[in-house]
């Protein structure tokens, strides 16, 4: 996922997808943990894209510029 594409998206589109994110973290977490894991650069790939959805809300609120 791209900064642009996430700027794009509304403040209730990113809460629901910064859930679904920390869910998938979550799993695979615990696959990890299990040694399950198989793709072990997804990690990386979600605690980036959680960052992403982070600083672009927090760009918002900070503006005041919801969509």
């Amino acid at each position: 996922m791209k900064a642009a594409d996430v700027k794009q998206k509304s403040d209730d589109e990113l809460a629901e997808q910064l859930i679904d994110l920390r869910k998938e973290s979550f799993n695979l977490r615990f696959q990890r943990a299990s040694g399950q894991l198989e793709n072990t650069g997804r990690v990386r790939q979600v605690r980036r894209d959680i960052a992403r959805i982070k600083t672009v809300m927090k760009e918002r609120s900070k503006s005041g510029k919801g969509e």
